[in-house]
């Protein structure tokens, strides 16, 4: 079939500490630790590296400061892998090394890798039950805090592009690699599929910013009580949130942004839009709304003033 999911995502960073502790207070599992590089995991085995001495095989760093480095994508089968290696490198360098990535880089410089990927197997938690009038799901129980927040995968990664050659930028991913655009945008950018999944969108490569660069890395978690509470326990660390509580237009997903150390923001993500062949490709010739609803509180405003 072809790109499963996201495999690894690999920033370089400055202050390693620092950005082990962001990830280790997001939720994910910590697995490896020296004193330049630390590995940390999604509950279905997907890593996010964090390196203050990144491979001098990957091409230089989109933008100055802490920032991905590359984005290794998971594939099905060493057959499938073989042939969108050949792809990728039709015109271009394409390195392996010992841990079986493949490494080159993208039309916008972007590092990109193809491995093989490995999900853990772990079956996700079941979603916790809700009532409404007609739809009673949870008798004799009451709701608690869902406590510690474990993401269960990186579900999306979004990239900042350059306006000028975007076009060649998204037909990099969709004729070599086999995504497929869900929703164009025109004015902002293209949100594509990759084969083996169903979210709406795995990749967002954004070009409103007119720069290359981190947009940011999200995260699925189960419900949305996951990414509230997801969201105040970061606040309660000392974390800066990025945007308000909200859920997005394009996708639908609720979302929670915070700005990471290690470049860009992460999200916390809930309700995805699952999309099958029939969703086809959306153009969009004005930009949609960035979000349906974010929440809005006139609590502490002076004079009952919306802020």
């Amino acid at each position: 079939m072809g790109i499963q999911r996201i495999e690894s995502v690999v920033y370089g960073v400055e202050d390693l500490d620092e950005c082990a502790r962001f990830f280790d207070d997001f939720g994910l599992t910590p697995v490896a630790r020296d004193e330049t590089r630390a590995v940390f995991e999604t509950l279905v085995g997907q890593t996010v590296v964090l390196d203050t001495a990144a491979d001098p095989g990957l091409p230089p760093p989109p933008e100055p400061g802490p920032t991905v480095r590359e984005v290794v994508w998971g594939v099905d089968t060493p057959a499938e892998l073989d042939r969108l290696v050949a792809a990728a490198g039709a015109d271009r360098d394409v390195r392996r090394t010992a841990d079986g990535v493949h490494h080159t880089v993208d039309e916008t410089g972007f590092g990109l890798g193809l491995a093989l990927a490995r999900p853990n197997g772990r079956a996700p938690d079941a979603p916790r039950t809700g009532n409404t009038m007609g739809r009673v799901t949870r008798w004799n129980a009451s709701v608690t805090s869902v406590g510690r927040v474990r993401p269960l995968r990186m579900c999306h990664v979004a990239l900042n592009i350059p306006k000028a050659g975007r076009e060649a930028a998204n037909a990099f991913y969709v004729d070599r690699l086999g995504f497929v655009p869900t929703d164009v945008v025109k004015p902002m950018g293209t949100f594509m599929q990759c084969e083996g999944d169903d979210d709406q969108h795995n990749l967002l490569l954004c070009h409103r910013p007119d720069r290359a660069g981190m947009n940011h890395t999200s995260f699925e978690v189960p419900g949305f009580d996951d990414v509230i509470e997801g969201g105040n326990h970061m606040i309660e660390r000392g974390w800066r949130e990025a945007r308000r509580l909200g859920r997005h237009t394009v996708g639908s997903n609720v979302f929670r942004f915070v700005h990471a150390p290690c470049g860009g923001r992460v999200e916390l993500a809930a309700d995805m839009d699952r999309v099958d062949a029939s969703y086809g490709t959306r153009v969009h010739e004005t930009t949609p709304p960035h979000h349906i609803w974010t929440l809005r509180t006139s609590r502490d405003a002076p004079d009952g003033a919306d802020r």
